[in-house]
């Protein structure tokens, strides 16, 4: 079968496939910038990595340019109203009622997020109006869930049940303080 319009054919695909939900967080040149993105995948574990995507004229994109950091807030159902919060063009990300610190480092960290990766950015590679961004994870911030794990799919957001708890509650009081690295020597 072919499609007479791919783009439009393409959001219709991806429209009934879950993708798992998080909040990317970086500096930029006017302060601390945000967005939700269902595009975070895991590269690989050695060394340990993730990849996502962005628009190329994003806020974010322009933290990153020539490299950077970035944390990536995997979320739950708890947080959906920070993903509603950071999907929103022009909203105010780091307000009121947004609970964040500035971690050592810089990064802004969503502190009531029970999963986040610090990364540095490894490599960004030009896709049309997107860039996709591969990232080394350098710190972990936090490794537990607070309810079930967060989706996007059918244009909503959905909590998944998972039937083996243990397999998304690695560690539930495990949150390493800010700047020590589960992946540091020493």
């Amino acid at each position: 079968m072919t499609v007479a319009d791919p783009a439009g054919g393409l959001r219709a695909a991806f429209r009934g496939h879950p993708a798992g939900v998080a909040v990317l967080t970086a500096t930029g040149p006017d302060g601390p910038v945000g967005m939700t993105a269902s595009s975070v995948a895991s590269v690989g574990v050695d060394p340990p990595a993730v990849s996502f995507s962005t628009a190329r004229d994003s806020r974010l994109a322009g933290a990153l340019a020539g490299g950077g950091t970035v944390v990536v807030h995997l979320l739950d159902d708890t947080d959906t109203g920070l993903a509603t919060a950071f999907a929103v063009p022009g909203a105010e990300r780091f307000g009121a009622g947004v609970r964040w610190m500035a971690l050592p480092t810089g990064e802004p960290w969503l502190v009531d997020v029970g999963t986040a990766l610090r990364c540095r950015v490894l490599s960004v590679t030009e896709v049309g109006a997107s860039l996709l961004v591969a990232a080394e994870v350098v710190e972990l911030l936090g490794l537990r869930r607070r309810g079930r794990p967060l989706v996007w799919v059918g244009r909503a957001y959905r909590g998944v049940p998972v039937e083996d708890e243990d397999a998304v509650t690695v560690a539930a009081d495990a949150r390493p303080a800010p700047g020590r690295s589960p992946y540091a020597d020493g």
